[in-house]
């Protein structure tokens, strides 16, 4: 077994350094023949690191920042190098790597293709830059993830809909917010839309009793540029007390062990587990909302399914 895993690893180090390895053949002989190099896609350059949603991984983050502005193939090549270094696996046991969108065979599922192979299509933009980023940040739930994704696919096949259970791993993949909670007072006015409570009346409990850490790439890149109304799906996890005496390692580490466990033993995985949370009334987020008055906006902090 080891002999394979090593054999599986090998080929994909191979695949990507052969999709990395063509690119930058690619925007070397566009250069031999006078052309401009591909300008870099918008939005890298705007990443701040200082922002609660983007510091839980800054430093892995700011090295493939500056390989992102170099060209394509350099971010490649640092995902890559990261990668044969931790040695993950996606969701069925393969070892991960990072290849070119180009590379995904033609008719072949994203998430199948994953499962099967390891190796993640990636593109030269924001949205495939924070991706690639949660599989270092939270392993497990992005192997979760990949793992009920491709067991779903292979029941049902690649159709005009997901179904249920595809959209809600869809969901959580790019929009989820970990809520980890050691009060159920708090976990319950998150799920009952008491937003007074969460927020202001018991603000002394977030970072004792309650914090949030930013999983979805779709939401990360939406918060490039933060808006009031950006909320996310949270996820609660209730956590023991000493959780918060723990240091930041320590904590990511049990919330990624006990979310993947969860949805791999969930049978009935739908959008209904979730709860809406906008993301700048999160205390701490948002010098705003340091006035009680932030949250008086309705269309934003809405009174949802409490009111009815």
């Amino acid at each position: 077994m080891p002999e394979r895993d090593a054999g599986q690893r090998a080929a994909n180090v191979d695949v990507a350094a052969n999709s990395s390895s063509a690119l930058a053949h690619e925007a070397a002989a566009k250069a031999a023949r006078g052309m401009a190099p591909e300008p870099v896609p918008p939005g890298f350059a705007a990443i701040d690191w200082s922002t609660p949603w983007f510091a839980q991984f800054a430093a892995r983050g700011q090295r493939w920042q500056q390989a992102a502005l170099t060209g394509y193939a350099d971010l490649l090549a640092a995902m890559n190098a990261d990668a044969a270094l931790m040695q993950q696996t996606t969701g069925r046991g393969r070892r991960l790597a990072f290849i070119a969108q180009d590379d995904l065979p033609p008719g072949a599922a994203y998430e199948g293709h994953i499962a099967s192979t390891g190796c993640v299509p990636t593109r030269h933009n924001l949205h495939d830059f924070f991706n690639g980023s949660m599989w270092f940040a939270f392993p497990r739930i992005k192997a979760a993830l990949n793992g009920r994704q491709s067991a779903e696919l292979d029941v049902l096949g690649v159709g005009p809909t997901r179904g249920g259970v595809r959209d809600m791993l869809t969901l959580f993949d790019e929009n989820a917010l970990l809520f980890a909670c050691a009060d159920p007072a708090l976990s319950a006015a998150l799920r009952g839309f008491d937003w007074q409570t969460l927020f202001v009346a018991r603000r002394d409990a977030w970072g004792r009793g309650c914090e949030v850490r930013c999983f979805g790439h779709a939401l990360l890149e939406k918060l490039i540029a933060p808006f009031k109304g950006c909320t996310g799906h949270a996820w609660i996890v209730d956590v023991p007390a000493e959780y918060f005496d723990w240091d930041t390692l320590a904590r990511d580490a049990w919330l990624d062990e006990a979310v993947s466990t969860a949805l791999l033993g969930t049978e009935a995985l739908t959008s209904s587990l979730f709860a809406p949370l906008p993301v700048l009334g999160i205390p701490g987020w948002w010098p705003d909302n340091e006035s009680p008055a932030f949250y008086d906006d309705a269309t934003v902090f809405r009174a949802g399914r409490r009111k009815r």
